[in-house]
């Protein structure tokens, strides 16, 4: 049976993407309509907002479209922009002002920076909509390939040791270092909060992932449970003794709380007896973190995925193994981000090799 929170996030996805068209010009809608069948709802979602912060940029920036509404842009007007309009709105994109309508209707000022890797992505959405411009005839020369990306610089990944990765898991056993204010919660959530951490540290799986699972997901006899992958692929992966347990203790527990109606199936809930949400299980790690390795900021779920591929490559140097698990769809992407592990295999290979046995001084012949 086809996971009812994925499918859920895809119609929320659709709606949105919707919802985000009614803001953006005409020629937008076309666009989608041909990505459809290409891309997944997660993608086009993520496209639709790029587009929408594009033609902010230029009604907001740029003195010859002087405040023109987003949803008022033309084809003619894309027409206009000019490669050094498009080389701008990199620097645009290092800071700018987002502003957000709350739900009592007031409107939210935010300031918003990308660094390299945020400014790629979005040239990258804007480089597919003016491909698909240009194939169709609507403009006359491709203006958005003419301009270079920015170049990326290798970013350390995080991860955590061993020695960490036993602290984190003990901190939260054992709530010990706690703040007061976690204390009092901390009896309530100790056996999911330490299924949890196990789960990412022992399968690598996704926050999204983590957060979809259902209870009928799971099964214990073969120590196996599925998980559903970006665009809605589902694949068995394998559980340790040690994260089964951890897991079937917190199950334990899960079967004698009453979820709220149509969070039943739930595996992971909030102290609200709700489905968990990407933010509390971010905020969880990174709260048992702050403490098992205060020297590393920003521990994540993501990078706890990132400790259990690094682990599982040191372990194996299996490549192809480590993308499988990881569901990565290119192995060039998982070799891209453990191919620095290999230099602890070359530096091994470099120790292991040995041309001559050396031989003691009085065992040397006489000259």
């Amino acid at each position: 049976m086809p996971n009812n929170y994925h499918n859920q996030t895809q119609i929320m996805r659709a709606k949105r993407l919707r919802e985000l068209l009614r803001e953006l010009p005409d020629v937008c809608s076309d666009y989608f309509i041909a990505i459809e069948q290409l891309t997944s709802p997660l993608t086009r979602l993520s496209y639709a907002y790029d587009l929408k912060l594009f033609f902010q940029y230029l009604s907001d920036e740029l003195p010859k479209f002087a405040g023109k509404p987003i949803v008022e842009f033309t084809i003619d007007d894309i027409r206009r922009i000019t490669k050094q309009d498009l080389e701008r709105y990199a620097r645009y994109l290092t800071l700018y002002v987002k502003n957000e309508e709350l739900d009592d209707g007031q409107i939210e000022s935010r300031e918003m920076t990308n660094h390299e890797y945020g400014i790629k992505r979005k040239y990258a959405s804007l480089r597919a909509f003016y491909k698909y411009l240009f194939s169709n005839g609507l403009i006359e020369s491709n203006t958005a390939a003419l301009v270079p990306l920015p170049k990326l610089h290798e970013r350390a990944i995080i991860r955590l040791d061993i020695d960490e990765v036993a602290r984190i898991l003990d901190v939260a056993e054992s709530g010990q270092a706690l703040p007061k204010t976690y204390q009092k919660y901390h009896q309530l959530t100790k056996k999911r909060d330490l299924a949890m951490l196990s789960l990412f540290l022992g399968t690598g799986i996704r926050i999204s992932e983590c957060v979809g699972l259902d209870i009928g997901d799971f099964d214990f006899e073969q120590n196996a449970f599925v998980v559903t992958r970006k665009g809605g692929k589902e694949v068995i992966l394998y559980l340790s003794d040690e994260v089964a347990s951890a897991l079937k203790d917190y199950l334990e527990e899960r079967r004698h709380i009453e979820a709220l109606p149509g969070h039943e199936d739930a595996f992971f809930l909030s102290i609200q007896r709700r489905r968990i949400t990407q933010r509390a299980v971010e905020n969880m790690v990174k709260k048992y973190a702050s403490i098992a390795a205060p020297l590393k900021k920003k521990i994540s779920p993501h990078k706890l995925r990132s400790t259990f591929g690094t682990n599982l490559y040191r372990e194996t140097g299996d490549i192809y193994l480590v993308a499988d698990v990881l569901g990565h769809s290119d192995v060039n992407t998982t070799r891209k981000h453990y191919a620095a592990i290999s230099e602890d295999h070359r530096r091994i290979a470099a120790e292991k090799t040995i041309l001559r046995e050396e031989v003691p001084h009085d065992k040397l012949p006489a000259k």
